[in-house]
Order: structure tokens, then C-alpha cells, then sequence
């Protein structure tokens, strides 16, 4: 299962380093909270699409009338995930890609402090894994602050960034770091208690939907002027909303990843995203072509540092003792909510055996939710419009090929070892 959980765990960085690509097209125009809301409504229809194209919808109501009391947790993580989501749109407004992407990757440092105090992640570990851990932790702080020193703007003439908004983008990637490890404490409520990652999902993209309204009818000059954007924009719809679809399926990998190895090593793995995003913001946009050697070799030392963190918190297996305190934070949440012990620790512990059959029939609604959500996007497809900016087709058509790949061997494994349990 730890070897599920980081080919899964990697999966999920691949895709998530892709979704927020899309999110460079703030620069045509569009408000940050136009593209958050489009970016929402994505992730909204494939939250619902994906569990139904994989379980079915039974299979998810079943599960989710199991776990009543995880339901409000979901919306809460939903909600936090919709805040971060929209900082940073902010961040790569401000400081660019390359620059955020790694800033907001410190929630893996976060996640690891939440798993520890909550959840008793590394309770019992042997003094090395704990030093690898932790090294890990001091590594991603290291790394924030060599891609923080590459803002400034007395390392050279034609900065990369513009610096009068350099402050504020830093602090949005850093706040989006800090609600998304935060976001993680619900996502290992669920999964101690025994519920499918695709039924949290579903009820996760609630609290998102609503949240991204409300910040874009509060903040972002009513709805009507956010109307009035997307009407004049439709062009990119298709491309923003398909942003928010591809971080779903990094997402999806992403809570396999916690559920089958805890927030404090599943988390720092997906954050290898930050190589792709890197990869896409250099390669694709040519976010460094106009940087100086000495930005150009802090981004470069800050993204390798920070990956090297990550590497040393994923790869520190859990022993024995550790095991039995996560049995015991099971034990917790069991005796909290009323759920049966044997029953989640068999869900926690047990993956179906391959050739299992599926637990659930697909009903004819099914079909019909599946039908409607890619309707929607053939019809933003056919109104499509070539984005506004400068890309290198070359390097898009290789990452992109990555990004079938990775899916495919990534789910190919989990189906046959999980049958996505």
C-alpha cells in the first residue's frame, strides 16, 4: 500500500501542476474572481462526473449516508479550498508562476503540523524517520525563502517580476499555503472513519461552489460585473473551466494518496506539482525568458530544494508503533461518532482484492449526469477561442502527453490493487 500511495501520490502532482496553467489568462483581462468562479464551475461538474463514471451514484449516496456527520467537513473543505483557490489566481497575477507555485507548496509543511497534533502521525516513529520527516519540513521553509529572495528587485535590470506587486503576491501564495494545509484536517477525518474518497468529493465541491459566489458577489464587484466579464470572455471559459477539471483528477489521485499514507507523506508527494508547474511556466509561457542568471538560479535552487523536502517526507515509510497510534485515532473517531471499529479499520486497512466485483450497478441517471457535464463542455469547446498569449506548442504537446500517461498507469494501478475503495 505505501508503493500505491506514491505512485498515486506522484500521479496526483503531475495533474495538479497542469490545473493551474489555465489561470495564466487573467492576464486577457478577467478579474481573479471571474477565473476562480470558471475555474469552480469546472471542478464542480467533474467532482460530480468522475465518482459516477468510476462508482456510480448509488454506491456514493450509500457511502455518504454512512458518514453523515463527515458531510459539514466536506463543505468546510470545500469552502477553504474555494478561498485558496482565488489567492492564487492573485499570486500568479503578481509574482507569476514559477514563483507561486512553490510558495503555495508550503502546505505540505502544514499538513504535516495538522497530521501530527490531530491525527498522531509519526507517534512512535523511529528517530530517522522523524529526522527525515522533519528535514523535509525545514527544507520546504528553505525553499520558500530562496524563491522569496528572487523577487527582489536589485538582482538585475528586466526583473521578472513587477516588484510593486511582488508583497502581495508572496502573501496570497503563502495564505492559499495556509488554508490548504488546513484543508487537508478534514480530508483524514474522512479517511480514518472509513469514507470513499470519490463520496467526500462530491459533497467537498458544495462548499466550493458556494464560496466562489459569494467571494465573487462580495469582492468581485457583484455578479452582474462578473457577468458582464464572462459574456465579453467566452472565448476562455472552456479553457478555465477544463483547469478546474484537471486539478479534479489530481485531486482525486491526491486523496488516495492521504487516505492510503496520511496527510504528512500523501501531501509533500502530490507536491511535486510544483516541477510541473515550473515545467508549464517555463516551458510553456516563458515566464524566465526575461529573468536575470542570478533569479533564474534562485528559482532553480529553491524548486530543487523544496522537491528534495518533499522526497524526504514521502519516502519515510510508517512502522509498527506508528501504526497502532493511527489505529487509535480510528479508535477515536469511532467511539466520537458512533461508528463501528471493525467495520472502518477493514475500510482503513484492506483494499479490495483485484477481481473483486463492483459494489454497485450503475443506474440510468448516471448516464444522464455524464451526458449533461460533457454537454457543457462540448458547447464552451465549440466557443473556444485560441488563448491571447505566447506558447510553445512543442512543449505543450510533451507535457501533455505526460499528462496521459501518468493517468493512465496512475489509475490502471489503483483500480487493480483498490478498485478505487
Amino acid at each position: 500500500m505505501h508503493r500505491l500511495g506514491v505512485v498515486v501520490g506522484l500521479t496526483a502532482g503531475v495533474w495538479l501542476g497542469a490545473a493551474e496553467a489555465p489561470t495564466k489568462l487573467v492576464e486577457v483581462g478577467l478579474s481573479p474572481y471571474a477565473v476562480s468562479l470558471c475555474m469552480v464551475a469546472g471542478v464542480f461538474l467533474a467532482r460530480w462526473t468522475l465518482p459516477t463514471l468510476i462508482k456510480g451514484t448509488s454506491f456514493v449516496a450509500n457511502d455518504l449516508a454512512s458518514h453523515k456527520h463527515l458531510v459539514v467537513w466536506a463543505v468546510l473543505a470545500g469552502a477553504l479550498w474555494a478561498v485558496a483557490n482565488t489567492l492564487t489566481v492573485f499570486a500568479i497575477r503578481d509574482v507569476g508562476l514559477v514563483i507561486a507555485f512553490p510558495l503555495w507548496n508550503a502546505n505540505s509543511l502544514i499538513g504535516l503540523l495538522w497530521g501530527r497534533v490531530l491525527f498522531h502521525e509519526l507517534e512512535g516513529a523511529s528517530a530517522s524517520i522523524r529526522t527525515r520527516v522533519l528535514l523535509g519540513a525545514c527544507l520546504i521553509v528553505v525553499a520558500a525563502v530562496l524563491l522569496g529572495f528572487s523577487t527582489m528587485p536589485d538582482l538585475g535590470h528586466g526583473s521578472l517580476l513587477a516588484t510593486h506587486h511582488a508583497v502581495g503576491g508572496i502573501a496570497a501564495a503563502l495564505g492559499a499555503s495556509l488554508l490548504w494545509g488546513t484543508m487537508y484536517v478534514p480530508y483524514r477525518k474522512a479517511y480514518l472513519s472509513g469514507m470513499n474518497p470519490l463520496s467526500f468529493v462530491t459533497v467537498f465541491t458544495f462548499g466550493e461552489l458556494a464560496t466562489a459566489f459569494a467571494l465573487a458577489a462580495t469582492l468581485g464587484g457583484g455578479m452582474h460585473a462578473i457577468a458582464t466579464q464572462l459574456r465579453h470572455s467566452q472565448g476562455v471559459l472552456f479553457w478555465l473551466c477544463l483547469g478546474g477539471f484537471v486539478w479534479v483528477v489530481g485531486d482525486l489521485f491526491q486523496q488516495f494518496a492521504a487516505k492510503y499514507l496520511g496527510i504528512g507523506r500523501g501531501i509533500p508527494l502530490s507536491n511535486t506539482n510544483q516541477l510541473w508547474g515550473l515545467a508549464w511556466g517555463a516551458l510553456v509561457f516563458g515566464e524566465l525568458h526575461h529573468a536575470t542568471p542570478a533569479q533564474k538560479a534562485l528559482v532553480l535552487a529553491g524548486s530543487g530544494v523544496m522537491i528534495a523536502g518533499a522526497i524526504l517526507i514521502g519516502t519515510a515509510p510508517s512502522q509498527e508503533l506508528e501504526a497502532e497510534a493511527r489505529d487509535r485515532a480510528i479508535e477515536r473517531e469511532c467511539d466520537r461518532y458512533g461508528l463501528s471499529l471493525a467495520g472502518t479499520q477493514h475500510s482503513a486497512h484492506s483494499p479490495v482484492a483485484a477481481g473483486a466485483p463492483s459494489t454497485q450497478r450503475r443506474r440510468w441517471w448516471d448516464y444522464v449526469i455524464v451526458l449533461l457535464a460533457c454537454s457543457v463542455f462540448v458547447y464552451l469547446g465549440l466557443h473556444a477561442a485560441a488563448p491571447l498569449l505566447v506558447l510553445h506548442l512543442g512543449w505543450m504537446t510533451a507535457l501533455c502527453s505526460v499528462l496521459a500517461g501518468s493517468v493512465l498507469f496512475g489509475g490502471w494501478r489503483l483500480w487493480r490493487v483498490t478498485r478505487f475503495v
